[in-house]
This record gives C-alpha cells, structure tokens and sequence, in this order.
C-alpha cells in the first residue's frame, strides 16, 4: 500500500513537473568585450600560487600548480578605464609539460547595467596559445542559464612589473 502511494505522488510530480511551464522569456544572445587587468607579482599581486614557491616566482608551467585569482576587469584596455567585474576563481596546470591550464572563473559584474551577475567560466585553456578559448557554463541573474564561450588573448605583459592585459571576449546565449 505504501508503495503504492509512494508511486503515486512521484507520477503526480512528475506531471505537475512536465505541465508546469516557466516563463523565462526569450533567448538572448549577448557578446561583450572586456579587459583583465592581471598582476602575477608585486605587492599588488592579484594572482597568488596557493601551492607556493620559497623564492615567491609562480611557476605557471609547473603541473599540479594552483592558482588563485581576482582580477579587476575593465571596459577598456587602460587600467583606469572603468571597473565593470571581477575576475575571480582558479587556475590549475593541468598538463604534465605545463601547456595547458584548467580556468574555472566567475566573471562577477559589479557595473551598474550588470551588477549582481555572473558569468561562470570553465575549461582546458592552452596557456601558450595566443587565443584561448574556454566555455561559459553558466551564470546568475541577468544571465540565468548562459551558455556560450568565451576567448582570451594577452595584449601586453610587462615582465618587470609582472602585469599583463587580457583581453576577453564573450558570446553567451541567456534568458
């Protein structure tokens, strides 16, 4: 008898579940363009190996190398252009000769056209590629349910300040 009923109600969630229809309007496609600005060192640093080096070098070809970071993200290439996000998650070398890096990112929109938004990046990234490209798996509030890609290429890097600009471009599909 128990079973029964147990079967039942799962029959009746699973109509109620296949009749309900969410309203999450129409899909959008949405492309942006955006720059990290990235600082591997100095007292600035906004990248850190959580695994460490003695002498403080990060060692981004080293295979099981963690990283962590939270990069400002500008709308221009200039660090002083304006903050849109941050860039923060990890990084780990995920290739025995060090060519390849695992991303796992939130873009977190703090502009005020996008404020509380996620974008949530992940992928295999070939670090010495000069475009890379990784998906985007998903994302909150104005981008619930984003799919897409998006591509990373390194503009400039500044090897004694340990500074860099990466410039990111996004396709996203969202409700």
């Amino acid at each position: 008898m128990a079973s029964n009923s147990l079967l039942l109600s799962s029959f009746l969630l699973l109509i109620m579940f296949i009749c309900s229809k969410s309203d999450l309007g129409q899909l959008k496609e949405t492309q942006m363009a955006f720059y990290f600005q990235d600082y591997s060192g100095g007292p600035n640093a906004t990248v850190i190996e959580i695994t460490g080096q003695p002498n403080g070098l990060l060692s981004f070809t080293k295979f099981g190398a963690i990283f962590c970071t939270d990069d400002p993200i500008t709308e221009g290439f200039d660090e002083s252009s304006a903050q849109i996000a941050r860039a923060q998650g990890l990084y780990v070398t995920s290739a025995l000769d060090g060519s390849n890096t695992h991303v796992l990112i939130s873009i977190v929109f703090t502009n005020k056209e996008y404020r509380g938004s996620t974008l949530e990046v992940q992928g295999t990234s070939a670090q010495f590629e000069r475009v890379r490209e990784v998906a985007v798996v998903g994302g909150t509030g104005i981008f619930r349910f984003a799919r897409g890609y998006a591509t990373f290429e390194t503009l400039h890097y500044d090897h004694a300040l340990h500074y860099a600009v990466i410039q990111c471009n996004v396709t996203v599909y969202h409700y």
